[in-house]
């Protein structure tokens, strides 16, 4: 929930109100900013006519964090100056139910409003700008979703962890901000670094609470920009003072100063080991690291390259993740999947970004041996993947974004891909959308107009589609009407492509999984995105669109019993 401050002045005036019944124990987080360096920043918190605290900051050049407890339950008011005050957030929380209940946003400003989308079904921030999944997993009853976060407007800058909880990995609670950068990079909107990307493990089997892994980035620092941190949670909202594990690159392998997202997890033979994201003068290259320490809070060794990536020129690995696929992690005839995204990475064929890559094979511990590998997405817009193994299975999700998409002058509201499994089947890897996606339909809009040739409207654009061709790799082209692109997919003999292209006047890259000859497709659209499932996600494509319109009509061309049933429903959380 939102609400803007009420213009009903609480002292003069030039004041600005906000007035709020309030739980007793709540803690109000704010960020504000002085307007003029020779006043402080204030926001005035008063129930009735007593004022029962203040929150107060210096700092002119960027909005500066601050908070409050407060004790007394009741209607509360709080108030600034704002030619004096600049405020960008204030959400308010009880900690004893947080988890449950979450964060109540009392005020965000418009540079950094969550757009208004209630028929959305994806994950967005409550307020500003997101980028990778981070920490992604179960951990009590709860499973937990961290992630890249700037507060204070819809552009990419200086790093945070923002933080939800679901119980069903798609209804999501939102909860404070976890981790914030440290002083000196928080003190000007200048996007030097900050929390960058990593994980999470639990901290003991009888102990609640979570360690936290993490880059830290300063570009002023010499000669590491990169360095791994750690803190840890035990209340799984709050993290303790973070510690620096890795303050250096493994020298002697012509590294750059790429080195970041440390991803955590149990190796086959019980140990920690981390996996690292970094570049050397050929490529992309995936270093691994181990603890025998069991909390893993330090004693953090190199161990070697784990994996190499060449063929897209000098491109950085990162955000790399592994899971075990058709066994315990234990078993030395279990597979890995090791999943990785490839920055400025460009594929010369389809002229499509930053790819993300899967390669299946075995992990004893210290060296993976590749069985295949293949895209993740054909789309490329499910960057960041991140996965851990959820009691049903391995459970991924990602950035619903491109980098190349990214305007350091435009706006960016994102958000995060539908969560899907990841599953080795008959020799291919499958990404299908976990099964609880279908409590998303709500009522059938049609199974007879699309699938005779008519054009049908969706309403506000958040359906399913769903399609079962007469046989594999049968030709069909869905056209979508959507106010910000030109939008379709299609299967011909060339393979399954969407087809996506924004009017701005150069040449849109080419969208397919060439060669793939599907038989079933779901089909998923929102504001803002279209996800395609083929063959149970033996092709997974996903596209971010344009704009914050929805899809308003979707009509089927297919020669005659080639499409044997096509089925639209409405979606809704």
């Amino acid at each position: 929930m939102t609400t803007h401050a009420n213009p009903t002045p609480l002292l003069d005036i030039r004041f600005e109100r906000l007035s709020v019944l309030l739980p007793a124990q709540t803690v109000v987080h704010a960020w504000l900013k002085a307007a003029h360096a020779d006043a402080a920043a204030a926001i005035c918190v008063a129930q009735g006519e007593q004022e029962i605290g203040q929150l107060a900051a210096l700092n002119t050049e960027e909005f500066e964090f601050v908070s409050l407890a407060i004790g007394t339950g009741g209607q509360t008011s709080l108030s600034f100056d704002p030619a004096k005050t600049a405020v960008s957030v204030i959400y308010a929380f009880s900690p004893a139910d947080v988890l449950e209940k979450g964060i109540i946003v009392l005020y965000s400003d418009r540079a950094n409003a969550a757009p208004v989308l209630p028929d959305s079904y994806h994950f967005r921030p409550p307020f500003g700008w997101m980028n990778d999944p981070n920490g992604f997993g179960r951990f009590g009853d709860k499973v937990h979703l961290f992630y890249q976060h700037y507060p204070h407007s819809l552009r990419w800058n200086t790093m945070h962890w923002g933080h939800a909880v679901s119980h069903d990995h798609l209804h999501w609670t939102h909860q404070p901000v976890f981790l914030f950068p440290s002083a000196e990079l928080s003190a000007r909107a200048d996007g030097r670094g900050g929390a960058f990307s990593g994980s999470a493990i639990p901290l003991a089997e009888d102990a609640p609470g979570i360690r936290v892994f993490f880059t830290e980035q300063d570009k002023d620092r010499a000669p590491e920009e990169q360095m791994q941190l750690t803190a840890v949670s035990r209340d799984l909202v709050t993290a303790e003072t973070p510690e620096i594990i890795l303050p250096e690159r493994p020298s002697g392998f012509d590294l750059t100063l790429d080195f970041r997202d440390p991803y955590v997890f149990k190796g086959p033979d019980g140990h920690w080991k981390m996996l690292l994201g970094s570049r050397d003068h050929s490529g992309g290259v995936i270093l691994l690291y181990e603890t025998t320490d069991p909390t893993a809070a330090g004693g953090w060794s190199f161990v070697g390259i784990l994996h190499r990536e060449d063929r897209f020129g000098m491109t950085a690995a990162e955000c790399p993740c592994i899971v075990p696929l058709d066994g315990p992690a234990v078993d030395p005839q279990t597979r890995w999947a090791l999943i990785f995204g490839l920055l400025t990475s460009r594929d010369p064929e389809t002229g499509r970004r930053n790819i993300t890559l899967a390669t299946v094979g075995h992990f004893d511990g210290s060296r993976f041996i590749k069985e295949f590998e293949q895209e993740l997405d054909f789309g490329t817009d499910a960057y960041a993947f991140q996965a851990f193994v959820d009691p049903s299975g391995p459970v991924g999700i990602a950035w619903l974004a491109n980098w190349t998409d990214v305007s350091k002058k435009a706006d960016f509201p994102s958000a995060m891909t539908l969560p899907r499994k990841v599953v080795i089947k008959d020799g291919t890897l499958l990404t299908p959308p976990i099964d609880a996606v279908e409590s998303l339909r709500r009522h059938l809009i049609d199974d007879t107009r699309l699938l005779s040739g008519e054009a049908v409207d969706i309403g506000n654009g958040a359906v399913e589609i769903v399609i079962d061709l007469s046989a594999p790799g049968a030709a069909f082209e869905l056209q979508f009407d959507h106010a910000d692109a030109t939008l379709g997919l299609k299967v011909d003999p060339h393979g399954l492509s969407i087809v996506c292209d924004n009017g701005d006047g150069k040449v849109p890259p080419r969208y397919i999984a060439a060669g793939a000859r599907p038989c079933t497709f779901r089909i998923f659209l929102d504001v803002g995105s279209i996800e395609v499932f083929a063959d149970n996600g033996r092709w997974t494509g996903t596209k971010r669109l344009p704009g914050l319109g929805a899809v308003r009509s979707a009509r089927l061309v297919a020669s005659a019993g080639d499409v044997v049933a096509a089925r639209i429903w409405q979606l809704k959380l």
